[in-house]
C-alpha cells in the first residue's frame, strides 16, 4: 500500500471518529439540557419551599425544614453533576 493510500485511510478513520464524537457531544448536550430543565423545575419548588420556611421560621415544622434542606442538597448535587459533565 502506498503512503498516499495509507494517509487517505487514516484521514477517513479520523473523520469517522470525529463525526461520531460530534454526534455524541450533541447528544450529551441534549442530555445535559434536559437535566438542567428538570433541575430548574426543582429550583422553583425549592425557592417556594425555602421562602415559606424562612417566612414562618419559628412556626415551620421540623419536617418542612428537613424537606427544604433535602431539596436544596439534591439541587446542589444536580447542578454539580451538570458542571462536571460540561468540563
Amino acid at each position: 500500500m502506498s503512503i498516499q493510500e495509507e494517509l487517505r485511510r487514516l484521514s477517513e478513520k479520523v473523520k469517522e471518529y470525529r463525526d461520531e464524537a460530534r454526534v455524541q457531544l450533541h447528544l450529551a448536550r441534549e442530555d445535559v439540557k434536559d437535566e438542567w430543565d428538570d433541575l430548574e423545575q426543582d429550583w422553583d419548588r425549592f425557592r417556594t419551599r425555602i421562602d415559606q420556611v424562612l417566612h414562618d421560621a419559628e412556626n415551620a415544622t421540623q419536617e418542612a425544614r428537613q424537606t427544604a434542606r433535602k431539596l436544596g442538597e439534591d439541587l446542589k448535587t444536580g447542578y454539580q453533576n451538570i458542571r462536571n459533565k460540561l468540563k
